[in-house]
């Protein structure tokens, strides 16, 4: 433009403002470099009419692949339309995911193969016998307001090359156990199972039940059927569980954590040559909660509580905790043997009608996430898991399950951490400062110039106009 004349100091401004700028760029783009991705999958279908059962175990479900960490899964039981099924229609007794490994070339099309050489299990870390509570996820009706979500920087590490047995492959099994309540004579005596309302007196395998089984997973097992009210016609529909699964790529960053899932009926006693691993500990999964009398009502207000004491066969720091309860519970929790809290987790009933507020059922329970370092757990340490039910009722088939999340070791500090970099970074890194030099250089050129024009104006020189 004509009159204005050219200062280079405006180009060294630019220059610095523009290296600074850089620099939160960078941080910014490695602070968020490990991206959380999302994908939602559909179980295979499932047909349901009233008061029907299903408990089917689906092999090879979809699932992300590769090196990762896995960050949350979460289901829910949806329609053909997909939309979410009230658990008065449809009572989701629970989802479980399972991890395994088979022999490459090899299909598993049913629970046979899980005896033969094929096949290898990749079960949690957890205490309970082999096959018993080896899921990495697991809820039942609270699947819709429980947080299952891992906090960062932490993972569930999977899909580890290193850790998968040779000439095998990692999968995934998916079971779903949901009961079709509609039009049933009892819908809550259907959801605990109870043996009389299905007429069953044998399990699945023909062996018969004990006399005083009166109820539980035994008695509503896969294509059972509840007692409907008399009269009452329904249609039979297509339902899926709709999962969603949150994960990182595993790098240097994620900090592993570990599964382990505490049951309040397991039967370990503690011995002088005890070792708490798992053939140690027999695990039931659920019991059954006797009425109350009349006189305990104001004493303790008609409350079932069971206590267990179980030696830690680990150590670690204590990221996350959650219980699993039935409709009855009214909360959990894991004490120190010296009675100190160290997470509960208290059920949220109900009020409506809506899907993820149905009356009377649980639909979500609280999770526990202590500050990072905060919480130690001992190796050989003597825990207190406590379930708590109202006995005002008879209760068939409850749980009393505390799933925990645990870390080896807490993360590096922020400045350690920055140091030790992946190989990547520091290449950038290089990059980025080289180019900061490089600016550097043009600004003392710029200043140079600025110098030999400003002096040359003064020996007679026109300075350059634009």
């Amino acid at each position: 433009m004509k009159g204005y004349k050219f200062n280079p100091g405006w180009l060294l401004l630019v220059v610095i403002l523009v290296a600074l700028n850089l620099l939160p760029c960078s941080q910014a783009f490695w602070g968020n470099g490990n991206k959380i991705k999302t994908a939602v999958f559909l179980s295979p279908n499932f047909v349901l009419g009233p008061g029907s059962v299903e408990n089917r175990f689906y092999y090879n479900i979809d699932f992300p692949k590769g090196h990762i960490a896995l960050k949350s899964f979460n289901g829910e039981v949806i329609d053909e339309a997909g939309n979410p099924v009230p658990l008065h229609e449809t009572y989701l007794h629970h989802w479980v995911v399972v991890r395994y490994y088979v022999r490459k070339g090899v299909e598993i099309l049913d629970d046979k193969i899980l005896n033969s050489s094929d096949y290898i299990s990749g079960r949690n870390n957890g205490v309970c016998q082999d096959r018993i509570l080896g899921q990495f996820f697991g809820l039942g009706s609270e699947t819709r307001k429980t947080v299952t979500y891992v906090p960062d920087p932490y993972g569930i590490e999977v899909g580890n090359p290193a850790e998968i047995p040779s000439g095998f492959e990692e999968r995934w099994m998916l079971n779903v156990h949901a009961i079709d309540t509609r039009g049933v004579e009892d819908k809550l005596g259907c959801t605990e199972c109870r043996c009389d309302l299905y007429n069953v007196t044998e399990d699945e395998y023909g062996k018969p039940l004990r006399p005083d089984y009166k109820g539980g997973l035994l008695c509503c097992y896969d294509r059972t059927q509840c007692r409907l009210t008399q009269g009452f016609e329904g249609i039979r529909r297509t339902l899926y569980l709709r999962y969603t699964v949150k994960w990182v790529d595993m790098d240097s960053s994620v900090v592993p954590v570990k599964i382990y899932i505490f049951d309040i009926t397991d039967g370990w006693k503690r011995s002088s040559n005890s070792s708490g691993i798992n053939a140690e500990h027999h695990c039931k999964v659920e019991y059954d909660v006797e009425p109350c009398r009349a006189t305990r009502l104001a004493d303790d207000g008609c409350i079932d509580n069971k206590r267990i004491s179980l030696d830690m066969p680990f150590g670690g720091y204590l990221i996350y905790g959650v219980a699993h309860q039935h409709s009855g519970g009214s909360g959990s929790a894991l004490y120190r043997e010296d009675g100190r809290l160290l997470c509960s987790s208290i059920p949220t009933y109900g009020e409506g009608e809506e899907a993820g507020n149905e009356a009377g059922y649980i639909v979500g329970m609280s999770t526990c996430y202590p500050r990072p370092g905060t919480v130690k757990i001992s190796e050989g340490e003597a825990l207190i898991l406590e379930s708590n039910y109202s006995s005002i009722r008879h209760h068939t088939g409850v749980m009393g399950l505390f799933y925990i999340l645990v870390a080896d070791q807490l993360p590096k500090p922020p400045m350690l951490h920055a140091i030790v970099q992946t190989q990547d970074s520091i290449i950038l890194s290089t990059i980025l400062w080289a180019a900061v030099a490089l600016m550097g250089v043009v600004m003392v050129i710029a200043v140079a110039i600025h110098f030999r024009l400003k002096h040359g104006s003064e020996d007679g020189y026109e300075a350059i106009a634009m």
